[in-house]
């Protein structure tokens, strides 16, 4: 059996056909449904509780900030371990967590003590699920339909958006928050079923597999290295820093704004998931017209529209039109910025790159929502959504010049690299190491030849340099040599097993400005320590 169920259907909804892809993706629709229906119930509870604008936003921070601390961790451990059984480890946390808020509001025992610290319980297993999530995208569908696998994925979770919320509403007025609760509970049964169904083969491990330090280091090297990953971390924090205002404060518009109840507040957070239903199925035609950067550009100035419009306080409908246009103004961004960020990562480092991009997503969310709790505070709830959309606009406008990467580039691993030459056997933990390569150019090449070598410095650090420099000989003009080191011979043999089919085309550009009569040639330095020495 191969890794993956590959999709070979063309269209957006092509990986539905694939039966692991559609029932994995039918049980998280059911699990987020849950989870929707208990954020309700924790939202509208904690204005029970306080009708403080900043403990209200607390209830959202407290969901987000634990993926903003834990995501990239998260992001490692998705990498090294199973992740179908990681899944399922989470699924049993997040179900204990429903049940502790279950029976503390059956018994009336809640505070806002401990409705936050639970809500945080729950952020952390999101935290430690979401990476997960996302990277196992690639085994179940081709490479030609990640962004149609991502597209579904964000559509699953809107479609229990605007399942869950109103459910949740609908309970909590009529059943109680303790019923509420227990309904998430069950959810998660139906998740665990499918993830015990799921008979993923599992992870090869070899002396080269990597360990948690380790993986945690290579992966941040990597994200600091890569400047595509870092225009989608900086387009994504101006976008979500500015709306989160809508999220943080939208049950206080929903009380004092609209006048609504919990029934009212559910059926607008239904209204956000029916909208980005819509716009996700109107993905693909949006794409025909305007590329990643107009899209974007396009759902922050809606987003500001419906914000600004709902600092007016209009009627109870016209609200639930403007969150019908929120949502899919909002599917539009999250399903550009997560596709984008798919589509630029090779799978060797998935988990932990989509972790930095979790990290950047939820910190600029629960950010905004402490800012925009405590500018309520001040200014009011009016004044702080149309700041809020006044700032969205401008962002919007001046980060589009800021071009998201297009993704097309070949990650597939090369194996072009041959196995390093060594007069004994090196033992893997040793390091660091020095990796020389010398290149004979035509002087009259140089400054094309350092431009090419500039982009390769860039692979370097993202595969696991953690230094890399160049230098040219005094007394022969023309001799240069490139330099990198990696912290020792394990990391550099995952190295060689870590080049992309687009690396090695830089690295035969590179190798065109030789001018000697054999390849460049490469020597392999090894710390010499004081006792190794003695």
């Amino acid at each position: 059996m191969s890794v993956a169920v590959k999709s070979t259907s063309q269209g957006g909804f092509g990986p539905l056909k694939q039966k692991l892809f559609a029932v994995l993706w039918g049980a998280t629709i059911i699990g987020n449904t849950g989870s929707f229906i208990r954020d309700v119930a924790s939202s509208w509870l904690m204005t029970d509780l306080s009708t403080s604008p900043t403990a209200v936003a607390m209830v959202q921070a407290a969901a987000t900030l634990p993926v903003f601390l834990l995501a990239i961790p998260a992001g490692v451990l998705s990498d090294i371990l199973d992740r179908r059984k990681f899944l399922i480890a989470i699924q049993v946390l997040l179900a204990c967590v429903s049940i502790s808020l279950m029976l503390l509001t059956a018994w009336g025992l809640q505070t806002i003590g401990s409705l936050v610290a639970l809500t945080f319980l729950g952020g952390i297993g999101a935290a430690l699920m979401g990476p997960t999530w996302q990277a196992i995208v690639p085994e179940l569908v081709d490479k030609k339909d990640i962004k149609n696998g991502v597209a579904l994925n964000s559509l699953g979770i809107n479609i229990a958006r605007a399942i869950g919320p109103a459910l949740g509403g609908l309970i909590l007025a009529s059943l109680g928050g303790a019923v509420t609760y227990g309904v998430d509970v069950i959810s998660y049964a139906f998740v665990i079923a499918a993830l015990l169904w799921w008979r993923r083969p599992p992870t090869p491990r070899d002396e080269l597999s990597e360990q948690f330090p380790g993986a945690f280091r290579a992966g941040l090297r990597y994200a600091r290295a890569s400047r595509e990953l870092h225009v989608v971390l900086v387009r994504a924090f101006c976008f979500f820093a500015l709306a989160s205002s809508v999220w943080a404060l939208l049950p206080l518009v929903a009380r004092g704004l609209l006048g609504g109840g919990a029934g009212f507040y559910g059926i607008l957070l239904g209204a956000v998931g029916m909208g980005a239903i819509g716009g996700a199925v109107a993905m693909p035609k949006l794409r025909d017209k305007l590329d990643a950067d107009g899209l974007l550009l396009t759902a922050a100035l809606v987003t500001a529209a419906v914000m600004a419009g709902l600092s007016f306080a209009p009627p109870q409908w016209l609200a639930v039109v403007g969150l019908l246009v929120l949502g899919a103004a909002w599917i539009t961004a999250l399903t550009t910025l997560n596709g984008t960020a798919q589509a630029i990562l090779p799978n060797w480092v998935r988990g932990r790159s989509l972790a930095v991009y979790l990290t950047v997503f939820n910190g600029a969310m629960t950010a905004g929502s402490l800012a925009w709790g405590a500018v309520a505070e001040w200014v009011g709830v009016p004044a702080a959504l149309l700041a809020g959309a006044a700032g969205l606009v401008i962002v919007g406008v001046v980060s589009h010049v800021l071009k998201l990467p297009k993704g097309e580039a070949d990650l597939v691993p090369s194996n072009h690299w041959p196995e390093p030459l060594t007069a004994a056997p090196v033992e893997n933990d040793r390091g660091p190491v020095l990796i020389l390569v010398e290149y004979r150019i035509d002087p009259a090449d140089r400054v094309a030849f350092l431009r090419v070598l500039e982009r390769l410095s860039a692979e370097r650090r993202r595969d696991g340099a953690y230094a890399w420099g160049v230098t040219e000989d005094a007394a022969e003009p023309g001799l240069m040599l490139e330099w990198f080191q990696v912290e020792s011979w394990a990391e550099h043999l995952r190295q060689h097993k870590r080049v992309s089919k687009a690396d090695a085309d830089i690295q035969a550009e590179v190798l065109h400005f030789h001018r000697g009569p054999e390849r460049p040639a490469v020597r392999h330095l090894l710390a010499v320590h004081s006792r190794t020495a003695i």
